[in-house]
This record gives structure tokens, sequence and C-alpha cells, in this order.
């Protein structure tokens, strides 16, 4: 045999599959490292807010306390609330942002896309957007009252206002970022605009509309709450309006705790559908 042979290194096929259970030991470990960190974090915050609020450092009756918050979501849990029972109250809402959410993202979507892909188009209404945008929405909200009533119309109108913009912005820049080279080629293997718009443009600009998706959704919520909170017969929002009549802070910090739940439920169902069309791109990768 070859002295040759004898001296190349024989690479150890054993050792990879090692080093990838290795790695995934590694990033459970973190996860769970992480996970404890935050319960340590949120439990400490709500002791000391507990204790504090006990030994009357801050003042109970503004501030109120843990405890009292989780009492008041159990009794609105067993015994309704006076407006109806919780689950109600939270359809309701539900109801006027998911239907806002919807809206605003369809409007958001075809607006970015269409002046995206039109320059003139973009240069004529460029101006009249940005002094749209400009406008504090919220103040809209007083006004959607007026002209839609105290039904679920007014607080679907405020959810698409604080909705159209994030995703419009976000298509708009993704309709101007797609490669120009995937453009060019579609265009010589003779495509249309229409097709060059719907299989190379609105595909390369998802990653930009679904950034905006996990933002929007709360912002529709807002837009329903506030909407509530300054006129209407049902919601979390009036809700919030009627603790803060009767000086129940434990009922406003109840109702927010049941939002914040809601909108953790959503953004959880929102990076799942994201995972399941982006499963092509890599772990680390940015959406």
């Amino acid at each position: 045999m070859s002295p040759d042979v004898l001296s190349t290194p024989v690479v150890d096929t054993a050792k990879a599959p090692d080093r990838a259970h290795s790695r995934a030991r590694a990033a459970r470990r973190r996860k769970a490292v992480m996970m404890a960190s935050r319960a340590l974090l949120l439990v400490a915050v709500l002791g000391l807010w507990e204790a504090l609020s006990r030994a009357e450092i801050i003042d109970p009756f503004n501030f109120s306390m843990p405890t009292k918050i989780w009492d008041q979501i159990y009794t609105w849990v067993t015994h309704g609330t006076a407006l109806g029972s919780l689950g109600e109250q939270i359809w309701y809402t539900l109801h006027e942002a998911l239907l806002g959410w919807v809206i605003g993202v369809a409007a958001g979507v075809v607006c970015g896309i269409a002046l995206g892909r039109i320059a003139f188009l973009a240069d004529v209404l460029g101006p009249y957007i940005k002094v749209l945008n400009s406008i504090p929405r919220i103040v809209l909200a007083p006004i959607f009252v007026i002209w839609f009533g105290l039904g679920p119309a007014s607080k679907v109108a405020s959810a698409v206002v604080l909705v159209f913009f994030p995703v419009f912005f976000n298509a708009f820049q993704g309709a101007r970022e797609v490669d120009r080279n995937l453009v060019a080629n579609a265009r010589i293997l003779g495509a249309s605009d229409r097709r060059v718009t719907f299989q190379v443009v609105i595909p390369s600009a998802t990653s930009w509309i679904f950034t905006s998706l996990h933002v929007s959704f709360g912002f529709a919520l807002i837009g329903a709450i506030v909407g509530e909170y300054i006129g209407a017969t049902k919601g979390i929002g009036l809700l919030v309006a009627q603790s803060q009549g009767t000086f129940n802070a434990a009922g406003v910090y109840a109702a927010m705790v049941i939002l914040a739940a809601v909108a953790l439920v959503a953004e959880g169902l929102l990076t799942f559908a994201e995972s399941r069309i982006f499963r092509w791109k890599p772990a680390g990768s940015d959406s």
C-alpha cells in the first residue's frame, strides 16, 4: 500500500450528526432559558407591583394591584359584565377589528401595489396620501361616530384608517424594491404588465406586506377600542369607559389584559401563517 494512501486523513462522518444534535440541544436550551427569563421577569414585575400597592407606596386606588385585576377578570368570566357576557364583549370588539383589518389590508395592498407599479399615479396621488397620513387618525374616531352612529360601522372605519397606511407604505415599497432583472426577464419571455404584476411583483412584495400585518392588527384593535370608548353599545372599549367612569382601576387594567391576550393570539396566528408561507426561507432570515 502506498505511503500517500496511509497519510490521507479520514473524515469521520459519524461526527456530523453529533454536531447537528449538539446544535439542536443548544437551541432548545437557549429557548428554555429565554422562556424562563420572560416568566421570571413577569413574576418579578407583578410581585413588585403587588407589594408596593399593599404597602401603599403607590396608591392602590389609582394603580390597583394584580390580585384585584385577576379578581375582576374572574368576576367577568364567571358572572358576566354589566353589558352582558365577557365573551360577547370580546367578540363584538374582535369582529369590528377583524373587519376593519381585512378592509384596511386589502385597500392598502391594492393601492400600494398600484402606485408602486404606476409612476404617474404615484406622482399625482403622492402629495394627497402624505397629507392624509399626517392627520392624527385617532381624532377621526369622533367624526366617524357622528357619520355612522354608535354601531359597528364607526369602529370599523376607525380600524380601517389605522390599518391602511402601514400596509400601503409597505406594499408600495415592496413593489418598488422588486428585482429589476426579474421584471426584465419576464418581459423578455413575453409577459404582459398584468402577468408581471401578479406573478413577479406581488410575490416579491409579500414579505414586505407580511411585515406590516404584524403591527396592523394591533392598530385595528386600537381603532375599534377608541371608537367604542367614544360611543358604543357593547365592546371592550365600552368596558374601559365604564370602569373609568366608576373609578374602577382594576376594571381598566383587566380590559387591557384581555386585549393584550387577544393581540398575542392574533400575533401567534400571523406568525404561524407566515412560517407556512415562507417555508423556503432560512430560519434566521428576515421576512
